[in-house]
C-alpha cells in the first residue's frame, strides 16, 4: 500500500471534520474522529468471522460459562463483538442510531470496550446525536473500507499516527503532551538500537519493549517499525503505561489496529502502579513530562523507598518533590534483565531529560545519589545534547540519556558525551514551541539522524583523534570523573571584646541575662556603664576586668556555662587579628568564615588544601566529618568555549551605523 492511499484515507477521516464544524471546536475534533476510526478499523478486521462469533453466542445461550476464550478462537483476534448489529445498519436508522450505537459498542469485548469508554465515547455520542449528526458520522466511516487485505496493520498504524498527528498540531498547548516529534523518536530509536543490529537480524529474534509514560504510543510503534525494518521475520513485542485516559485509548487503539496485543498497554499511574510489576524488557524508553511533580503518589514512593530500599525500585533516593524526572529512570532501570553468566541478557535503556537531571542536587541530595548509584553501577552509556525548540511544549535544551547493562567492552567504565546542538535545519512553520527539527536527508537537506548516530557509533574512535573534524563535538570521561568530594573548609573564630551600646543592648536582651534577678541585673550593667577601660584584646583580660567591675560594685557575677557563652557572643567582636577562641583547646570554627569546596573524586583533599586553599588562608582546615560524595554531569562546561569580547571600537563603529539608520528613517516619516 503507497503513501498516496494512506493521505488519501486520512483525508477521508479527517473531511469528517466539515460536519463537525460549528458543533465541535477544532480541537475536540479528534474526540469524534478517533474513537469512530477504531470502531470502523475493529468492524472491518472482526468481518469474516462475524457470524462464527455469532453461532458460538447462541451455542452457549442459557449456560453458566465464561465464554470468553471461546469467542475470542471464533473471531479469532484478542478481541470481538457479539451484536449482529454493523454500522451501516445503525446509520440506516437515524432516529435509533443512538440507542443501536450504544447496544452495538456493549457487545464488544471488554478489552475493547474499554478503550472506547476512555474517549469518553457515549458522551461524544450523547452530543452527535443532539445535533443531529450522529447517523451522518456513522455513514461518512461505512465508507472507509479498512479490511485488513485492503489496509494492512502496518499501513492502518500510519493512518492512525497521522490523524494524531494532524489533531497535535490542531491543539499546540497540548501536541507535546501527546506527540514527541517523529525525528526525535527516529533519532531515540536508532541510538537505542544500533548497537544491537547483528543480533536483530537472527532467525526467530524476539524482543520486548516498555514505555513506562507512552502517550499515544509513539515511540512503541517508531520501535516495532525500527526492529520489523532490520528483520521482517522478527517478534517484537510492546508494552506501556499511561496516565492520561484519551492518550491511554489512543495507544491501546493503536495497537489493537496493528495486531498487537493491546492488554499490554496499562492505565494508571507508574509510580503509584506499575501495570508490569516483575516484567523485565530488552528496551526501555521514554519521554516523562519535564518537570512535573510527583506529589500525588509522595506516600507511595516513599513507603516503597523506606520499605523496600534496594529491593525496590526507588532504593538510590528520591529527588525533590517538584520534578520526579529521576524516578522515572530509576523505574525504568528496574525493569532491566540481568546480564547471564555468559555475557548474554541485558537490555538498553533511554531517556529524554531537560538539563535539570545532569547537576540539580547537592552532594548526598536524593538526585545526586541517584546520579552516584547509576554511575557507580557503570549503567550510564552516553548523553547526547539535543537543539533546543526541538519540542512542541517547551524551548529549551534536551538531552537523551542512554544507559545499559551490558557495555561493551571498550566502553567499561567510560561515559560518552556527544553535543548534537547544532544539528538541526529551521522549519517552514513553527507548530508551538517548535521551531527547528533534525534534517532528514530528503529534498537536498542534511540527514542529521544518520550523522548523530555515526558519530555516536564511533564516539571513542573520535575522542582520541585531535585532528578530526569532528573531535570537538564528543568527550568521553570515567564514570569517576563525575564524582567529587564536597569539603567543608573551617576557619578559626577569632574575637577582640568591647562594651559598646550595641553589645551591651544585646546582652541585656539575651535569654540568660533575661532570667536573672531584676537587682542583679541593675548592679551588673551600672558596674559596666561606670567602667573606664572598655575593650580587651583576650577574653580572659576582658572577664576579670568585667568581673571586677561588677563586685566592686557589690554586685554577684554570675556563673555557669550559659551566661558565659551569652556574654562571649555579645561583646565579642570579629577580628582578623582578635584572639583565637578555642574548645577543649582546639580552635573554634568560624561559621561566617565556612566554606565549601568541590574537589575531585580520589584527589587527596590535604594535598588539595596544601595547594588551593593554605596560600590564601594558611589557618585553615578541613572538617573531615562533614565531607560528603556527590555526582553531577556539567555538561555544559565541558563543551564551553570562549568567545573574547569584540573590540570596543567595533562596537563603536556599529551603533553609529544604527544611529544614522534611524536618522534617514526619521528623516523619510517627517517628509
Amino acid at each position: 500500500m503507497n503513501s498516496s492511499k494512506h493521505t488519501e484515507l486520512a483525508n477521508h477521516a479527517w473531511s469528517i471534520a466539515d460536519l463537525l464544524r460549528g458543533d465541535y471546536r477544532q480541537s475536540d475534533y479528534g474526540k469524534v474522529i478517533l474513537p469512530f476510526m477504531v470502531l470502523r478499523r475493529l468492524e472491518c478486521v472482526l468481518e469474516p468471522t462475524r457470524d462464527k462469533v455469532v453461532e458460538t453466542v447462541a451455542k452457549f445461550k442459557g449456560q453458566d460459562i465464561n465464554t470468553d476464550r471461546f469467542l475470542r478462537r471464533a473471531s479469532g483476534h484478542a478481541f470481538y463483538n457479539t451484536s449482529e448489529l454493523t454500522l451501516r445498519k445503525i446509520a440506516s436508522d437515524p432516529k435509533g442510531a443512538a440507542a443501536n450505537l450504544q447496544i452495538y459498542v456493549g457487545a464488544f469485548s471488554d478489552n475493547a470496550r474499554e478503550v472506547l469508554e476512555k474517549y469518553d465515547f457515549q458522551q461524544q455520542v450523547k452530543k452527535l446525536d443532539e445535533a443531529n449528526l450522529l447517523y451522518q458520522v456513522i455513514g461518512r466511516f461505512t465508507d472507509l473500507d479498512l479490511r485488513p487485505e485492503t489496509v494492512p496493520n502496518h499501513n492502518m498504524g500510519y493512518i492512525f499516527e497521522e490523524l494524531i498527528r494532524r489533531f497535535s498540531e490542531q491543539s499546540n498547548e497540548t501536541a507535546g503532551e501527546h506527540f514527541t516529534p517523529r525525528e526525535v523518536i527516529k533519532l531515540m530509536v536508532e541510538l537505542l538500537v544500533a548497537p544491537d543490529a547483528d543480533a536483530l537480524t537472527m532467525p526467530g529474534a524476539v524482543r520486548t519493549v516498555l514505555d513506562p509514560a507512552c502517550g499515544t504510543g509513539g515511540m512503541l510503534s517508531a520501535m516495532d517499525d525500527h526492529i520489523e525494518a532490520e528483520n521482517e521475520h522478527a517478534t517484537v513485542e510492546v508494552y506501556g503505561q499511561e496516565l492520561n485516559p484519551e492518550s491511554w485509548a489512543i495507544c491501546r487503539s493503536d495497537l489493537m489496529i496493528k495486531g498487537q496485543d493491546p492488554e499490554n498497554i496499562a492505565f494508571g499511574n507508574s509510580f503509584s502502579d506499575d501495570g508490569h510489576a516483575r516484567r523485565k524488557f530488552d528496551y526501555i524508553l521514554a519521554n516523562p513530562p519535564f518537570g512535573v511533580e510527583w506529589k500525588k503518589v509522595k506516600d507511595e514512593v516513599e513507603y516503597e523507598h523506606k520499605t523496600l530500599g534496594d529491593s525496590g525500585r526507588f532504593g538510590a533516593g528520591l529527588p525533590r518533590i517538584n520534578d520526579g524526572s529521576l524516578l522515572f529512570l530509576q523505574h525504568m532501570l528496574s525493569k532491566m534483565k540481568p546480564v547471564d553468566v555468559n555475557g548474554g541478557g541485558g537490555s538498553r535503556v533511554s531517556i529524554v531529560f531537560n538539563g535539570s537531571p545532569l547537576f540539580t542536587g547537592a552532594a548526598e541530595s536524593g538526585e545526586s545519589n541517584i546520579r552516584r548509584w547509576i554511575l557507580e553501577n557503570d549503567w550510564l552509556e552516553g548523553i547526547v545534547a539535543l537543539p533546543d525548540q526541538l519540542f512542541y511544549n517547551t524551548g529549551i535544551s534536551t538531552y537523551f540519556w542512554i544507559l545499559t547493562n551490558r557495555k561493551s567492552l571498550d566502553h567499561k567504565g567510560k561515559v560518552v558525551l556527544l553535543d548534537a546542538r547544532d544539528y538541526w535545519v529551521k522549519m517552514r512553520k513553527s507548530l508551538g514551541d517548535k521551531r527547528k527539527e533534525l534534517g532528514d536527508g530528503k529534498n537536498g537537506r542534511p540527514n542529521h539522524i544518520r550523522e548523530i548516530t555515526n558519530l555516536y557509533a564511533e564516539a571513542l574512535e573520535v575522542a582520541k583523534d585531535p585532528e578530526h573534524a569532528l573531535h570537538g563535538k564528543v568527550k568521553v570521561f570515567a564514570n569517576e570523573d563525575f564524582g567529587y568530594q564536597r569539603i567543608t573548609v573551617e576557619r578559626p573564630l577569632k574575637l577582640r571584646f568591647e562594651l559598646t551600646e550595641e553589645t551591651l543592648a544585646a546582652l541585656e536582651a539575651s535569654k540568660v541575662v533575661q532570667k536573672l534577678p531584676s537587682a542583679e541585673s541593675v548592679v551588673m550593667f551600672d558596674a559596666f556603664e561606670s567602667m573606664t577601660v572598655r575593650s580587651w584584646a583576650t577574653k580572659q583580660e576582658a572577664w576579670v576586668a568585667l568581673k571586677d567591675a561588677v563586685v566592686q560594685a557589690g554586685g554577684t557575677w554570675p556563673t555557669g556555662a550559659p551566661f558565659s557563652k551569652a556574654l562571649r557572643d555579645a561583646i565579642g567582636v570579629r577580628a582578623p587579628e582578635g584572639e583565637v577562641q578555642k574548645v577543649k583547646g582546639t580552635p573554634e570554627p568560624d561559621s561566617e568564615l565556612r566554606d565549601s569546596e568541590n574537589v575531585p573524586l580520589g584527589e587527596d583533599v590535604e594535598e588539595y588544601l596544601q595547594r588551593e586553599v593554605l596560600p590564601h588562608v594558611p589557618d585553615a582546615w578541613i572538617d573531615h566529618t562533614k565531607t560528603k560524595i556527590g555526582y553531577e554531569i556539567p555538561f555544559t562546561r565541558h563543551f564551553y568555549v570562549y568567545e573574547p569580547p569584540r573590540p570596543l571600537a567595533e562596537i563603536d563603529a556599529e551603533l553609529k551605523g544604527l544611529e544614522a539608520e534611524i536618522q534617514a528613517l526619521l528623516g523619510e516619516v517627517t517628509r
